[in-house]
């Protein structure tokens, strides 16, 4: 570890001094071996953007389908701002694979990238830092609160580097309104505000033969053995409870994680209320949902479905609206004769301010993966670290817990175990099959 730090460091530096592309170049031809789990969309855009910082040399996905390169190329790098032909175009047909464990065994891989699934993506983490890898975890970070508490374990026992995908953290309009809100520009925060968005309806959906190229089994993972649906895959995981929680996780994971961030505390109160499909065979995440929590320090965050997505903070002097289009609120205009100097930030414990600040989905996940391998360089903490996504998360999960029980809850937030309340206890976790078990 040391000696890669070393070299790392120095490449930085080199580039940094140089300000040249082939500095630049060489950073990255020299710089840590990456491997890429997980192939779709979001794992290949974060792919395109770490080839920047290193040499992608094996990647792995439960779909052969997945691992034609080329067709992955074509598909993403446009989206991702990129030539197509460039994310894995230096991967050899062997170092391609169908279990990603595969790629935990690869001794010049240093860097794993998970982007699949949510209900792999803990025990993808904690297998690879198990292995000896730095890891740049895909949000929501895992798929209960219990997986949380083992991801934090082994994380802590490896010593290893973890960033979580939420990369609304890198993106300037969130990361102003968050320092402008700790900083008391709108006076005491009071309220917090939250749009999520509505869950898709679908089904019933038939079951169908499973395609030769997929490994069904495996992309099952922990959850319950099933037929095969085609819609249960891919993009529309999400609607399924089984793999993911719906609007709650999906956005709730970058808007939550951003109202948590600016509140600064943990909530100790939940109250959601959530109307259910029933029709069998289809869709089973809420029809309809809204939570209200209230926070340690007296901060109350609503949850809503229908609206503005975004987040809207209220404070006593002021309020601030923010989403991935636009900062507003009179405190932000206020800039203009008060301004807040990025060197004035305090959210970051390590911050390259060489790096331009972005905004916008793909730019943001260009800093958001920079400061990742700036930090795997220094040994520091990234700025979506394990804690924080555990954290945030959480707070998506407690509003589905409540949503599915149909009352309030109590949280102990130093516990991390619901007040008296054994029911709601009982889903911190999940039934796990055989041989797919998440334990650090």
């Amino acid at each position: 570890m040391q000696s890669r730090i070393t070299r790392r460091d120095l490449l930085l530096s080199t580039a940094a001094a140089c300000g040249t592309r082939a500095a630049m170049a060489a950073s990255a031809a020299d710089g840590p071996g990456i491997g890429v789990i997980g192939l779709r969309y979001q794992g290949s855009v974060i792919a395109a953007h770490a080839k920047a910082h290193g040499r992608i040399v094996g990647i792995a996905d439960v779909d052969r389908g997945c691992l034609d390169v080329s067709l992955i190329d074509k598909q993403v790098a446009p989206q991702a701002g990129m030539t197509p032909g460039r994310i894995y175009g230096d991967v050899a047909p062997a170092d391609r694979h169908q279990d990603y464990r595969r790629l935990l065994d690869d001794k010049r891989i240093d860097v794993i990238l998970i982007g699949t699934p949510d209900h792999w993506h803990a025990k993808m983490l904690i297998d690879a830092v198990k292995a000896g890898k730095d890891v740049y975890c895909e949000k929501p970070l895992t798929l209960t609160i219990d997986e949380g508490k083992e991801i934090r374990k082994a994380v802590q026992a490896s010593g290893r580097i973890v960033q979580v995908g939420s990369w609304h953290r890198s993106d300037r309009r969130f990361r102003t309104a968050v320092e402008m809100v700790r900083q008391g520009r709108i006076g005491k925060l009071e309220t917090v505000e939250v749009v999520l968005g509505r869950n898709q309806v679908g089904g019933p959906f038939p079951a169908q033969p499973v395609p030769a190229t997929l490994d069904w089994n495996q992309w099952q993972g922990q959850t319950p053995d099933v037929p095969y649906v085609p819609e249960r895959t891919h993009y529309t995981f999400r609607w399924w409870q089984a793999y993911s929680g719906g609007q709650l996780t999906d956005w709730g994971a970058h808007h939550l994680d951003i109202a948590r961030w600016a509140i600064g505390a943990e909530p100790v109160e939940i109250e959601g209320q959530a109307t259910y499909p029933t029709m069998p065979g289809g869709y089973d995440v809420p029809l309809e949902y809204a939570v209200r929590y209230r926070f340690a320090n007296g901060v109350e965050l609503t949850v809503a479905d229908t609206g503005r997505n975004g987040i809207l903070f209220t404070g006593s002097e002021g309020r601030i609206f923010v989403n991935r289009e636009n900062l507003s609120g009179k405190p932000v205009e206020d800039l203009n004769d008060r301004p807040l100097p990025r060197e004035s930030f305090t959210l970051y414990d390590f911050d390259n301010r060489s790096r331009s600040e972005r905004s916008g989905k793909i730019d943001a996940i260009k800093n958001h993966i920079g400061n990742f391998f700036d930090c795997v360089a220094a040994g520091r903490q990234p700025i979506a670290d394990v804690e924080s996504g555990h954290r945030s998360v959480t707070v998506c999960h407690l509003g589905n817990i409540s949503c599915t029980l149909g009352r309030p809850l109590q949280w102990d937030p130093t516990t991390e175990r619901f007040v008296n309340d054994a029911e709601a206890d009982a889903m911190l976790s999940r039934p796990q099959r055989m041989g797919f078990e998440v334990t650090a």
